[in-house]
């Protein structure tokens, strides 16, 4: 049995094929594909609040070319989520129908408060400690989701409007800032030793930077280095000399921008990195639905 989890995103849109594998009842899932395509969606949505027909027309090739491989690879059942730059399209329910109609695939452009608990539903914090306290950082294109809990129950979630595509494109604005500042020290405060657990590209990519082995938290001081050390590389030399995907290079700095704010306000010393996201969710949430 295999599903299939769309995620459209601010900065790219990913398609994951997983097989779900059943041991004594319970069900995981092992990634069988994953392909990833930089439409960069996000650089419409924040300052037109419309996907351009360029944009739109490439988003359909990709659809069609996931639901293609979704036929040939026998998924059995999928979702597919759109997120922050279809969210703030005017036209965004329109390229939903054009999707259906081109690439007869089933989209639906998610708040960012369902966002969130897909994302917690990635399970990362199953291979933590979880007589501990955690702050879920997870950074896109056009949102952060923040998700706190402590001892495996969830505690406090919200989406903000703050995301490495919004802030190239200027697009971010200080009162959300001082919104997720305030969300963070309102519900932070009495947790002791609080641990970060940080998804999306950006982290990963930090966290391999870093040299970290997989299981190992990276530190606030080491990412603070990476960050001052990165940004003292042109745009062309993070590309040419340090090697970084031409739409990894830009949107990198801004994301250590967003981690580095948010482990400060809450005090966070380290922060793991389990390689989940927005499409490990999915999967879950389709097993859950399917199979619980």
């Amino acid at each position: 049995m295999r599903y299939a989890a769309i995620d459209i995103g601010s900065n790219a849109v990913r398609l994951l094929i997983a097989d779900i594998i059943e041991n004594h009842g319970s069900y995981s899932f092992k990634k069988n594909t994953l392909i990833r395509v930089p439409l960069r969606l996000g650089d419409d949505a924040f300052i037109q609040q419309h996907i351009s027909d360029k944009k739109a027309a490439d988003l359909v090739k990709s659809m069609a070319a996931f639901r293609n491989l979704m036929d040939v690879y026998k998924v059995t059942d999928y979702l597919a989520y759109a997120t922050s730059a279809m969210r703030e399209a005017k036209n965004g329910e329109d390229v939903v129908k054009l999707i259906k109609e081109e690439a007869n695939i089933d989209l639906e452009i998610i708040h960012g408060s369902k966002e969130a608990k897909i994302i917690y539903a990635s399970h990362a914090e199953q291979t933590i400690d979880k007589s501990k306290s955690y702050l879920y950082i997870d950074v896109g294109g056009g949102s952060t989701e923040l998700s706190l809990f402590s001892a495996g129950e969830l505690m406090a979630s919200k989406s903000f409007n703050i995301g490495t595509i919004r802030i190239l494109d200027n697009q971010d604005t200080e009162e959300t800032w001082d919104d997720m500042r305030e969300f963070i020290r309102e519900h932070t405060r009495g947790y002791k030793q609080l641990l970060g657990i940080g998804t999306g590209g950006n982290i990963n990519k930090l966290h391999r930077l870093a040299e970290e082995g997989d299981e190992a938290p990276m530190a606030f001081t080491k990412l603070k280095s990476l960050y001052t050390y990165l940004s003292s590389f042109s745009l062309k030399d993070r590309i040419n000399v340090l090697g970084l995907n031409q739409d990894r290079a830009d949107v990198i700095i801004p994301a250590c921008e967003i981690y580095l704010t948010v482990m400060k306000n809450a005090g966070i010393k380290q922060i793991y990195v389990p390689r989940v996201g927005m499409v490990d969710g999915i999967i879950q949430t389709l097993i859950e639905q399917n199979l619980s």
